[in-house]
């Protein structure tokens, strides 16, 4: 089993830090991730628990994933439930707590490898690729 983490500080309150990263469909303009929609409501609707997202890039849809526990304004978790490609068994937590006058977001992830090996180099993209929509995030909410 490989774990990624990663923080980022957002000078922004936690419940607006919570909104915007939860607004699922929101994620096409600011994540870096392609677009992303909404493929079934959750409870609390749209966004809670049962709710799948799907993200693609140049048409072709990738990843899906499904809300699995939304705990407004402090934890989401998810999990991959198609796609993924080499990534399996990926489930997903986001944490936001105060911090500094802002939010601290922590992202973490468990997944196994579906290509022997490979392990180190995809634990490096997921890495890169949080940090990217973290980054996204907090310009978005920057201004």
């Amino acid at each position: 089993m490989q774990h990624v983490e990663v923080q980022k500080l957002i000078p922004a309150p936690v419940q607006t830090v919570w909104n915007r990263y939860t607004d699922h469909v929101s994620w096409t303009e600011w994540s870096g991730m392609g677009n992303c929609r909404l493929e079934r409501e959750g409870v609390p609707a749209p966004n809670g628990v049962g709710c799948i997202r799907a993200f693609s890039r140049f048409g072709i849809t990738a990843v899906y994933e499904q809300v699995l526990l939304f705990e407004i304004p402090q934890r989401m978790v998810y999990k991959i439930v198609k796609g993924g490609g080499p990534i399996g068994d990926h489930e997903g937590e986001v944490l936001f707590e105060p911090s500094d006058g802002g939010t601290l977001i922590t992202w973490r992830c468990k997944f196994n490898s579906k290509v022997p090996g490979m392990g180190g180099a995809i634990r490096a993209m997921i890495k890169r690729m949080f940090n990217g929509a973290l980054e996204g995030l907090a310009k978005d909410l920057s201004g």
